[in-house]
Protein backbone atom coordinates (compact mmCIF):
# COMPACT_ATOMS: atom_id res chain seq x y z
CA UNK A 1 0.00 0.00 0.00
CA UNK A 2 1.45 3.36 -1.03
CA UNK A 3 1.41 5.99 1.75
CA UNK A 4 -1.43 8.37 0.96
CA UNK A 5 0.61 11.34 2.16
CA UNK A 6 3.87 10.49 0.40
CA UNK A 7 3.47 13.00 -2.43
CA UNK A 8 0.44 15.06 -1.42
CA UNK A 9 1.17 16.25 2.11
CA UNK A 10 2.81 19.60 2.78
CA UNK A 11 2.42 21.47 6.03
CA UNK A 12 1.21 25.06 6.06
CA UNK A 13 3.86 27.52 7.25
CA UNK A 14 2.50 31.00 7.94
CA UNK A 15 5.54 32.35 9.84
CA UNK A 16 3.05 33.70 12.35
CA UNK A 17 4.46 35.93 15.11
CA UNK A 18 3.55 35.62 18.77
CA UNK A 19 0.26 37.43 19.36
CA UNK A 20 1.87 39.69 21.97
CA UNK A 21 4.07 41.09 19.18
CA UNK A 22 1.06 41.91 17.01
CA UNK A 23 -1.45 44.74 16.91
CA UNK A 24 -1.54 48.53 16.98
CA UNK A 25 -2.11 50.74 20.05
CA UNK A 26 -5.76 51.66 20.26
CA UNK A 27 -6.98 48.84 18.03
CA UNK A 28 -9.94 46.92 19.47
CA UNK A 29 -11.97 43.84 18.67
CA UNK A 30 -14.83 44.75 20.99
CA UNK A 31 -15.92 48.14 22.30
CA UNK A 32 -17.67 47.71 25.62
CA UNK A 33 -20.34 50.30 26.42
CA UNK A 34 -20.18 52.09 29.78
CA UNK A 35 -22.47 50.81 32.49
CA UNK A 36 -25.93 52.27 32.28
CA UNK A 37 -27.28 54.70 34.84
CA UNK A 38 -29.64 52.09 36.24
CA UNK A 39 -26.79 49.68 36.90
CA UNK A 40 -24.46 52.25 38.45
CA UNK A 41 -27.28 53.48 40.68
CA UNK A 42 -27.61 49.96 42.14
CA UNK A 43 -23.99 48.75 42.30
CA UNK A 44 -22.15 52.08 42.45
CA UNK A 45 -18.50 52.31 41.37
CA UNK A 46 -17.34 48.71 41.62
CA UNK A 47 -13.69 49.70 41.21
CA UNK A 48 -13.88 51.82 44.33
CA UNK A 49 -14.86 48.73 46.31
CA UNK A 50 -11.53 47.08 45.46
CA UNK A 51 -8.82 47.88 48.04
CA UNK A 52 -6.18 50.19 46.60
CA UNK A 53 -3.28 47.89 47.51
CA UNK A 54 -4.55 45.11 45.24
CA UNK A 55 -5.48 47.29 42.25
CA UNK A 56 -3.25 47.43 39.20
CA UNK A 57 -1.16 50.58 38.96
CA UNK A 58 -1.10 50.25 35.17
CA UNK A 59 -3.40 48.46 32.72
CA UNK A 60 -2.24 44.96 31.71
CA UNK A 61 -0.07 44.84 28.59
CA UNK A 62 -2.46 42.96 26.37
CA UNK A 63 -2.27 42.71 22.57
CA UNK A 64 -4.49 45.25 20.82
CA UNK A 65 -6.05 43.67 17.73
CA UNK A 66 -9.23 43.70 15.71
CA UNK A 67 -11.50 40.67 15.52
CA UNK A 68 -10.34 39.61 12.01
CA UNK A 69 -6.71 39.72 13.17
CA UNK A 70 -7.43 37.49 16.16
CA UNK A 71 -9.42 35.03 14.06
CA UNK A 72 -6.75 34.96 11.35
CA UNK A 73 -3.97 34.42 13.90
CA UNK A 74 -5.47 31.43 15.66
CA UNK A 75 -6.76 29.79 12.49
CA UNK A 76 -3.26 30.00 11.02
CA UNK A 77 -1.80 28.42 14.13
CA UNK A 78 -4.40 25.63 13.93
CA UNK A 79 -3.36 24.94 10.33
CA UNK A 80 0.22 24.43 11.50
CA UNK A 81 -0.73 21.83 14.10
CA UNK A 82 -1.27 18.09 13.81
CA UNK A 83 -4.19 17.39 16.12
CA UNK A 84 -5.76 14.10 17.14
CA UNK A 85 -8.47 14.44 14.49
CA UNK A 86 -5.98 15.14 11.69
CA UNK A 87 -3.42 12.34 11.89
CA UNK A 88 -2.89 8.77 13.06
CA UNK A 89 -1.94 8.89 16.74
CA UNK A 90 -0.56 5.37 16.73
CA UNK A 91 2.74 7.15 17.35
CA UNK A 92 1.83 8.08 20.90
CA UNK A 93 2.61 4.78 22.58
CA UNK A 94 1.77 4.53 26.31
CA UNK A 95 -0.79 7.35 25.88
CA UNK A 96 -3.70 5.35 24.39
CA UNK A 97 -4.68 8.12 22.00
CA UNK A 98 -8.12 6.94 20.96
CA UNK A 99 -11.00 8.70 19.28
CA UNK A 100 -13.14 10.68 21.72
CA UNK A 101 -16.76 10.78 20.45
CA UNK A 102 -17.86 14.32 19.65
CA UNK A 103 -21.25 13.76 21.23
CA UNK A 104 -19.46 13.53 24.57
CA UNK A 105 -18.04 17.00 23.99
CA UNK A 106 -21.59 18.23 23.47
CA UNK A 107 -22.54 16.76 26.83
CA UNK A 108 -19.81 18.54 28.77
CA UNK A 109 -20.52 21.78 26.88
CA UNK A 110 -24.12 21.92 28.05
CA UNK A 111 -24.83 24.86 30.39
CA UNK A 112 -26.27 22.39 32.89
CA UNK A 113 -22.65 21.31 33.43
CA UNK A 114 -20.56 24.34 32.48
CA UNK A 115 -22.54 26.64 34.76
CA UNK A 116 -22.20 24.43 37.83
CA UNK A 117 -20.15 25.78 40.72
CA UNK A 118 -18.31 23.59 43.24
CA UNK A 119 -19.73 25.61 46.14
CA UNK A 120 -23.35 24.92 45.15
CA UNK A 121 -25.53 23.19 47.70
CA UNK A 122 -25.52 19.43 47.05
CA UNK A 123 -29.30 19.48 46.71
CA UNK A 124 -28.87 21.45 43.47
CA UNK A 125 -26.28 19.11 41.89
CA UNK A 126 -27.80 15.69 42.48
CA UNK A 127 -27.65 14.87 38.76
CA UNK A 128 -23.91 15.21 38.27
CA UNK A 129 -23.20 13.61 41.65
CA UNK A 130 -25.27 10.64 40.53
CA UNK A 131 -23.21 10.38 37.33
CA UNK A 132 -20.00 10.38 39.37
CA UNK A 133 -21.41 7.85 41.83
CA UNK A 134 -22.50 5.55 39.01
CA UNK A 135 -19.14 5.80 37.30
CA UNK A 136 -17.42 4.94 40.56
CA UNK A 137 -19.54 1.77 40.60
CA UNK A 138 -18.39 0.99 37.05
CA UNK A 139 -14.72 1.37 37.97
CA UNK A 140 -15.27 -0.81 41.04
CA UNK A 141 -16.64 -3.54 38.77
CA UNK A 142 -13.80 -3.16 36.25
CA UNK A 143 -11.04 -3.24 38.90
CA UNK A 144 -12.50 -5.13 41.85
CA UNK A 145 -11.65 -2.25 44.19
CA UNK A 146 -14.14 -1.12 46.85
CA UNK A 147 -13.93 2.68 46.69
CA UNK A 148 -12.73 5.34 44.22
CA UNK A 149 -11.84 9.03 44.25
CA UNK A 150 -11.76 11.26 41.17
CA UNK A 151 -9.90 14.07 42.88
CA UNK A 152 -6.40 13.49 41.39
CA UNK A 153 -5.82 15.67 38.34
CA UNK A 154 -3.94 13.06 36.28
CA UNK A 155 -2.05 9.79 36.35
CA UNK A 156 0.99 11.10 38.19
CA UNK A 157 -1.21 12.73 40.82
CA UNK A 158 -3.09 9.45 41.17
CA UNK A 159 0.20 7.66 41.79
CA UNK A 160 1.19 10.33 44.30
CA UNK A 161 -2.17 9.82 46.04
CA UNK A 162 -1.46 6.10 46.28
CA UNK A 163 1.98 6.82 47.73
CA UNK A 164 0.41 9.08 50.37
CA UNK A 165 -2.16 6.39 51.22
CA UNK A 166 0.65 3.86 51.64
CA UNK A 167 2.42 6.26 53.99
CA UNK A 168 -0.78 6.93 55.96
CA UNK A 169 -1.43 3.19 56.29
CA UNK A 170 1.98 2.54 57.81
CA UNK A 171 1.66 5.61 60.03
CA UNK A 172 -1.61 4.20 61.39
CA UNK A 173 0.28 1.04 62.37
CA UNK A 174 3.18 2.89 63.93
CA UNK A 175 5.60 1.74 61.21
CA UNK A 176 6.14 4.93 59.21
CA UNK A 177 9.76 5.26 60.34
CA UNK A 178 10.46 1.64 59.46
CA UNK A 179 8.62 1.36 56.12
CA UNK A 180 10.67 3.75 54.00
CA UNK A 181 11.17 1.96 50.67
CA UNK A 182 9.00 1.68 47.56
CA UNK A 183 9.84 -0.88 44.87
CA UNK A 184 9.08 -0.26 41.18
CA UNK A 185 10.40 -1.34 37.78
CA UNK A 186 12.34 0.50 35.10
CA UNK A 187 9.58 -0.07 32.51
CA UNK A 188 6.78 1.11 34.79
CA UNK A 189 5.79 4.72 34.25
CA UNK A 190 8.47 7.05 35.67
CA UNK A 191 5.85 8.53 38.00
CA UNK A 192 5.86 5.20 39.84
CA UNK A 193 9.33 6.18 41.01
CA UNK A 194 9.08 9.97 41.04
CA UNK A 195 5.84 10.25 43.04
CA UNK A 196 6.81 8.04 45.99
CA UNK A 197 10.15 9.86 46.04
CA UNK A 198 8.23 13.13 46.26
CA UNK A 199 6.20 11.61 49.10
CA UNK A 200 9.43 10.93 51.01
CA UNK A 201 10.18 7.30 50.16
CA UNK A 202 13.43 5.75 48.99
CA UNK A 203 12.84 4.09 45.61
CA UNK A 204 14.29 0.75 44.52
CA UNK A 205 14.06 0.08 40.78
CA UNK A 206 14.04 -3.43 39.33
CA UNK A 207 15.37 -4.13 35.83
CA UNK A 208 14.03 -6.80 33.46
CA UNK A 209 15.39 -10.27 32.89
CA UNK A 210 16.41 -11.45 29.43
CA UNK A 211 12.81 -12.00 28.37
CA UNK A 212 11.68 -8.50 29.35
CA UNK A 213 9.84 -9.46 32.54
CA UNK A 214 10.61 -7.73 35.85
CA UNK A 215 13.21 -9.87 37.59
CA UNK A 216 11.55 -11.92 40.34
CA UNK A 217 14.85 -12.81 42.00
CA UNK A 218 15.73 -9.11 42.16
CA UNK A 219 12.41 -8.49 43.92
CA UNK A 220 13.15 -11.24 46.45
CA UNK A 221 16.46 -9.53 47.19
CA UNK A 222 14.83 -6.10 47.49
CA UNK A 223 11.94 -6.82 49.88
CA UNK A 224 12.65 -6.40 53.58
CA UNK A 225 11.22 -5.03 56.79
CA UNK A 226 11.78 -1.59 55.22
CA UNK A 227 9.43 -2.27 52.30
CA UNK A 228 6.44 0.08 52.30
CA UNK A 229 5.01 -1.04 48.99
CA UNK A 230 5.22 -1.97 45.33
CA UNK A 231 4.13 0.50 42.62
CA UNK A 232 4.11 -1.15 39.23
CA UNK A 233 2.65 -0.88 35.73
CA UNK A 234 1.38 -4.05 34.05
CA UNK A 235 1.53 -4.36 31.10
CA UNK A 236 4.66 -2.26 31.27
CA UNK A 237 5.54 0.41 28.73
CA UNK A 238 7.14 -2.25 26.53
CA UNK A 239 3.68 -3.78 26.11
CA UNK A 240 4.85 -6.91 27.94
CA UNK A 241 2.35 -8.32 30.45
CA UNK A 242 3.96 -9.93 33.49
CA UNK A 243 2.24 -13.33 33.91
CA UNK A 244 3.81 -13.76 37.37
CA UNK A 245 2.39 -10.54 38.77
CA UNK A 246 0.56 -12.36 41.58
CA UNK A 247 3.90 -13.72 42.84
CA UNK A 248 5.23 -10.16 43.00
CA UNK A 249 2.22 -9.02 45.00
CA UNK A 250 2.39 -11.97 47.38
CA UNK A 251 6.10 -11.39 48.07
CA UNK A 252 5.51 -7.75 48.97
CA UNK A 253 2.50 -8.61 51.13
CA UNK A 254 4.53 -11.24 52.96
CA UNK A 255 7.07 -8.53 53.78
CA UNK A 256 4.31 -6.28 55.17
CA UNK A 257 4.01 -3.88 52.22
CA UNK A 258 1.07 -2.67 50.11
CA UNK A 259 0.76 -3.01 46.34
CA UNK A 260 -0.44 -0.27 43.96
CA UNK A 261 -1.37 -1.15 40.37
CA UNK A 262 -0.67 1.58 37.82
CA UNK A 263 -3.41 0.80 35.28
CA UNK A 264 -2.82 3.66 32.88
CA UNK A 265 -2.04 0.89 30.36
CA UNK A 266 -5.38 -0.86 30.97
CA UNK A 267 -6.77 -0.71 27.45
CA UNK A 268 -5.76 -4.26 26.57
CA UNK A 269 -7.06 -5.87 29.78
CA UNK A 270 -10.56 -4.38 30.18
CA UNK A 271 -12.90 -7.19 31.16
CA UNK A 272 -10.00 -9.68 31.08
CA UNK A 273 -8.04 -9.18 34.30
CA UNK A 274 -8.72 -7.13 37.43
CA UNK A 275 -6.45 -5.57 40.02
CA UNK A 276 -8.34 -7.31 42.85
CA UNK A 277 -7.75 -10.82 41.50
CA UNK A 278 -4.04 -10.05 41.15
CA UNK A 279 -4.02 -9.21 44.86
CA UNK A 280 -3.50 -5.44 44.64
CA UNK A 281 -4.58 -3.12 47.43
CA UNK A 282 -5.05 -0.05 45.24
CA UNK A 283 -4.90 1.05 41.64
CA UNK A 284 -5.50 4.03 39.39
CA UNK A 285 -6.93 4.55 35.91
CA UNK A 286 -6.28 7.44 33.56
CA UNK A 287 -9.74 8.48 32.38
CA UNK A 288 -8.02 10.54 29.66
CA UNK A 289 -6.52 7.34 28.25
CA UNK A 290 -8.42 4.10 28.70
CA UNK A 291 -11.82 5.75 29.13
CA UNK A 292 -11.67 8.11 26.16
CA UNK A 293 -11.67 11.51 27.85
CA UNK A 294 -9.30 13.53 25.62
CA UNK A 295 -5.80 14.39 26.78
CA UNK A 296 -6.10 18.05 25.84
CA UNK A 297 -2.36 18.87 25.84
CA UNK A 298 -1.55 17.59 29.34
CA UNK A 299 -5.09 18.27 30.61
CA UNK A 300 -7.91 18.11 31.39
CA UNK A 301 -6.98 14.81 32.98
CA UNK A 302 -8.29 12.54 35.70
CA UNK A 303 -6.34 9.90 37.60
CA UNK A 304 -9.10 7.91 39.29
CA UNK A 305 -7.74 6.10 42.37
CA UNK A 306 -9.35 2.93 43.72
CA UNK A 307 -8.64 1.15 47.02
CA UNK A 308 -9.83 -1.84 49.04
CA UNK A 309 -12.09 -1.24 52.02
CA UNK A 310 -9.22 -1.35 54.52
CA UNK A 311 -7.65 1.70 52.88
CA UNK A 312 -10.83 3.67 52.13
CA UNK A 313 -10.48 5.68 55.35
CA UNK A 314 -7.36 7.33 53.94
CA UNK A 315 -8.93 8.57 50.67
CA UNK A 316 -8.83 12.32 49.91
CA UNK A 317 -11.79 14.38 51.07
CA UNK A 318 -14.52 14.75 50.16
CA UNK A 319 -15.70 11.26 49.29
CA UNK A 320 -18.97 10.86 47.40
CA UNK A 321 -21.63 9.00 49.36
CA UNK A 322 -25.25 7.93 48.85
CA UNK A 323 -27.65 7.42 51.76
CA UNK A 324 -30.38 5.76 49.69
CA UNK A 325 -32.17 9.03 49.17
CA UNK A 326 -29.61 11.55 47.95
CA UNK A 327 -25.93 11.88 47.12
CA UNK A 328 -23.69 13.96 49.34
CA UNK A 329 -20.04 14.87 49.94
CA UNK A 330 -18.45 13.57 53.12
CA UNK A 331 -15.71 15.71 54.67
CA UNK A 332 -15.85 14.04 58.10
CA UNK A 333 -13.04 11.51 57.59
CA UNK A 334 -10.49 11.76 60.43
CA UNK A 335 -7.82 9.57 58.80
CA UNK A 336 -7.94 11.12 55.33
CA UNK A 337 -4.69 12.13 53.64
CA UNK A 338 -6.41 15.46 52.99
CA UNK A 339 -6.85 16.99 49.57
CA UNK A 340 -4.59 16.41 46.58
CA UNK A 341 -6.51 18.87 44.39
CA UNK A 342 -9.24 21.45 44.80
CA UNK A 343 -12.85 20.37 45.09
CA UNK A 344 -14.00 17.04 43.65
CA UNK A 345 -11.69 16.52 40.65
CA UNK A 346 -12.13 17.01 36.93
CA UNK A 347 -15.88 16.51 36.59
CA UNK A 348 -16.10 16.89 32.76
CA UNK A 349 -13.52 14.10 32.36
CA UNK A 350 -15.70 11.84 34.49
CA UNK A 351 -18.83 12.69 32.50
CA UNK A 352 -17.10 11.95 29.19
CA UNK A 353 -15.78 8.63 30.51
CA UNK A 354 -19.19 7.68 31.88
CA UNK A 355 -20.86 8.44 28.55
CA UNK A 356 -18.23 6.40 26.69
CA UNK A 357 -18.70 3.35 28.92
CA UNK A 358 -22.49 3.57 28.80
CA UNK A 359 -22.38 3.65 25.00
CA UNK A 360 -20.34 0.41 24.97
CA UNK A 361 -21.66 -1.65 27.85
CA UNK A 362 -19.74 -4.49 29.50
CA UNK A 363 -19.43 -6.51 26.29
CA UNK A 364 -18.23 -3.41 24.45
CA UNK A 365 -15.47 -2.82 27.01
CA UNK A 366 -14.23 -6.35 26.50
CA UNK A 367 -14.34 -5.79 22.73
CA UNK A 368 -12.17 -2.69 23.23
CA UNK A 369 -9.51 -4.88 24.84
CA UNK A 370 -9.79 -7.66 22.25
CA UNK A 371 -9.55 -5.22 19.33
CA UNK A 372 -6.60 -3.37 20.84
CA UNK A 373 -4.61 -6.58 21.35
CA UNK A 374 -5.52 -7.79 17.86
CA UNK A 375 -4.46 -4.49 16.29
CA UNK A 376 -1.19 -4.49 18.20
CA UNK A 377 -0.21 -8.00 17.23
CA UNK A 378 -1.22 -7.45 13.59
CA UNK A 379 0.92 -4.33 13.51
CA UNK A 380 3.83 -6.16 15.14
CA UNK A 381 3.78 -8.76 12.38
CA UNK A 382 3.91 -6.01 9.73
CA UNK A 383 6.55 -3.92 11.52
CA UNK A 384 8.84 -6.89 12.11
CA UNK A 385 9.07 -7.37 8.34
CA UNK A 386 10.57 -3.88 7.83
CA UNK A 387 14.37 -3.94 7.35
CA UNK A 388 16.02 -2.23 10.30
CA UNK A 389 13.22 -2.79 12.84
CA UNK A 390 13.60 -5.01 15.88
CA UNK A 391 11.14 -5.83 18.67
CA UNK A 392 12.53 -5.48 22.15
CA UNK A 393 12.55 -8.72 24.16
CA UNK A 394 11.24 -10.98 21.38
CA UNK A 395 10.95 -13.94 23.79
CA UNK A 396 8.23 -12.21 25.82
CA UNK A 397 5.04 -14.22 25.42
CA UNK A 398 2.25 -11.79 26.21
CA UNK A 399 2.21 -8.65 24.05
CA UNK A 400 -0.89 -6.61 24.71
CA UNK A 401 -1.79 -3.08 23.62
CA UNK A 402 1.59 -1.66 22.60
CA UNK A 403 5.18 -2.60 21.80
CA UNK A 404 8.53 -0.96 22.24
CA UNK A 405 10.40 -1.35 18.98
CA UNK A 406 14.01 -0.52 18.13
CA UNK A 407 15.72 1.00 15.09
CA UNK A 408 19.11 -0.25 16.31
CA UNK A 409 19.66 -2.54 13.27
CA UNK A 410 18.90 0.42 10.96
CA UNK A 411 21.26 2.68 12.91
CA UNK A 412 24.10 0.18 12.70
CA UNK A 413 23.70 -0.31 8.96
CA UNK A 414 22.77 3.17 7.69
CA UNK A 415 23.53 5.69 10.45
CA UNK A 416 19.83 6.60 10.61
CA UNK A 417 18.47 6.32 14.13
CA UNK A 418 15.19 6.79 15.92
CA UNK A 419 15.51 10.60 16.25
CA UNK A 420 16.05 10.85 12.49
CA UNK A 421 13.03 8.67 11.69
CA UNK A 422 10.74 10.65 14.01
CA UNK A 423 11.74 13.88 12.24
CA UNK A 424 11.17 12.35 8.81
CA UNK A 425 7.72 10.93 9.56
CA UNK A 426 6.20 14.39 10.02
CA UNK A 427 6.79 14.92 6.30
CA UNK A 428 3.98 12.41 5.78
CA UNK A 429 1.56 14.15 8.11
CA UNK A 430 2.21 11.80 11.02
CA UNK A 431 2.90 13.13 14.48
CA UNK A 432 6.37 12.08 15.59
CA UNK A 433 6.33 9.05 17.84
CA UNK A 434 7.11 8.56 21.50
CA UNK A 435 10.49 6.93 21.82
CA UNK A 436 10.96 5.83 25.41
CA UNK A 437 11.28 7.15 28.90
CA UNK A 438 14.87 7.66 29.96
CA UNK A 439 17.18 5.88 30.31
CA UNK A 440 17.03 4.14 26.95
CA UNK A 441 17.26 0.55 28.16
CA UNK A 442 16.12 -0.47 24.67
CA UNK A 443 18.53 1.16 22.16
CA UNK A 444 17.10 3.46 19.46
CA UNK A 445 13.59 2.91 20.82
CA UNK A 446 10.13 3.85 19.59
CA UNK A 447 6.77 2.85 21.02
CA UNK A 448 3.58 2.34 19.03
CA UNK A 449 0.06 1.74 20.34
CA UNK A 450 -2.67 0.98 17.76
CA UNK A 451 -5.70 0.85 20.03
CA UNK A 452 -9.25 -0.05 19.05
CA UNK A 453 -9.80 3.28 17.28
CA UNK A 454 -7.67 2.32 14.29
CA UNK A 455 -8.78 0.28 11.30
CA UNK A 456 -6.70 -2.22 9.36
CA UNK A 457 -6.25 0.41 6.63
CA UNK A 458 -4.96 2.91 9.21
CA UNK A 459 -2.39 0.42 10.48
CA UNK A 460 -1.36 -0.56 6.94
CA UNK A 461 -0.86 3.08 6.00
CA UNK A 462 1.22 3.80 9.09
CA UNK A 463 3.41 0.74 8.55
CA UNK A 464 4.01 1.65 4.93
CA UNK A 465 5.24 5.10 5.94
CA UNK A 466 7.74 3.37 8.25
CA UNK A 467 8.72 1.01 5.46
CA UNK A 468 9.20 3.91 3.07
CA UNK A 469 11.49 5.71 5.54
CA UNK A 470 13.47 2.50 6.02
CA UNK A 471 13.90 2.21 2.26
CA UNK A 472 15.12 5.82 2.13
CA UNK A 473 17.59 5.17 4.94
CA UNK A 474 19.09 2.31 2.99
CA UNK A 475 19.14 4.04 -0.41
CA UNK A 476 19.42 7.77 0.33
CA UNK A 477 20.09 8.27 4.07
CA UNK A 478 20.72 11.99 3.59
CA UNK A 479 16.99 12.48 2.93
CA UNK A 480 16.12 11.11 6.36
CA UNK A 481 19.06 12.73 8.12
CA UNK A 482 18.05 16.15 6.75
CA UNK A 483 14.36 15.87 7.59
CA UNK A 484 11.84 17.31 8.02
CA UNK A 485 11.46 18.84 4.56
CA UNK A 486 7.71 19.53 4.39
CA UNK A 487 6.92 20.46 7.95
CA UNK A 488 5.96 23.79 9.50
CA UNK A 489 9.57 24.31 10.55
CA UNK A 490 12.71 22.76 9.14
CA UNK A 491 14.50 21.83 12.35
CA UNK A 492 14.00 22.84 15.96
CA UNK A 493 16.98 24.55 17.55
CA UNK A 494 17.47 22.43 20.65
CA UNK A 495 20.58 24.23 21.86
CA UNK A 496 18.55 26.30 24.34
CA UNK A 497 17.17 23.26 26.15
CA UNK A 498 20.29 22.91 28.31
CA UNK A 499 20.94 26.63 28.71
CA UNK A 500 18.87 28.13 31.58
CA UNK A 501 19.98 31.62 30.52
CA UNK A 502 17.82 31.21 27.43
CA UNK A 503 14.74 29.78 29.10
CA UNK A 504 11.61 31.93 29.26
CA UNK A 505 8.45 30.36 30.63
CA UNK A 506 6.35 33.51 30.28
CA UNK A 507 6.14 36.50 27.96
CA UNK A 508 7.37 38.81 30.70
CA UNK A 509 10.39 36.59 31.29
CA UNK A 510 11.10 36.69 27.57
CA UNK A 511 10.99 40.51 27.58
CA UNK A 512 13.31 40.66 30.57
CA UNK A 513 15.85 38.39 28.91
CA UNK A 514 15.53 40.22 25.61
CA UNK A 515 16.30 43.55 27.29
CA UNK A 516 19.10 42.16 29.47
CA UNK A 517 22.81 41.89 28.86
CA UNK A 518 22.34 38.44 27.35
CA UNK A 519 19.30 38.78 25.08
CA UNK A 520 17.29 35.69 24.42
CA UNK A 521 17.83 34.52 20.87
CA UNK A 522 14.73 33.22 19.11
CA UNK A 523 15.40 31.99 15.60
CA UNK A 524 12.43 31.30 13.38
CA UNK A 525 13.04 29.33 10.17
CA UNK A 526 12.52 31.06 6.88
CA UNK A 527 10.03 29.68 4.42
CA UNK A 528 12.78 29.82 1.81
CA UNK A 529 15.11 27.52 3.73
CA UNK A 530 16.25 24.32 2.00
CA UNK A 531 13.52 21.73 1.93
CA UNK A 532 10.72 24.28 1.98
Amino acid sequence: MKPRRKDGYHAVAWQEPIILEMGTPGERGVLLPPAGEGITRVVGDVLESIPADIRRRNPPRLPELSQPQVLRHYLRLSQMSLGADLNLDISQGTCTMKYSPKVNERLVSMPELTELHPYQDVDTVQGVLEVMYRFESILKAVSGMDRFTFQPGGGAQGIYTNACIIRAYHESRGQANQRTEIITTIFSHPADAACPATAGFKVITLYPDGRGYPDLDALKAAVSERTAGLMITNPEDTGVFNPRIREFVDLVHAAGGLCAYDQANANGILGVTRAREAGFDMCHFNLHKTFSSPHGSSGPASGAVGVINELARFLPVPTLEFDGDKHYLDYDRPETIGKVRGFHGNVPAVVRAYAWVMSLGAKGLRLVADTSVLNNNYMAMKMAAIPGVAIAYPEARARLDQIRYSWEPLKRKTGVGTEDVRRRMVDFGLQSYFESHHPWVVPEPFTLEPDETYSKDDIDEYVEVMRHISDEAHSSPEIVLGAPHQSTISRIDESALDDPKRWAMTWRAHLRKRSGTEPMRVTLPSISEPGR
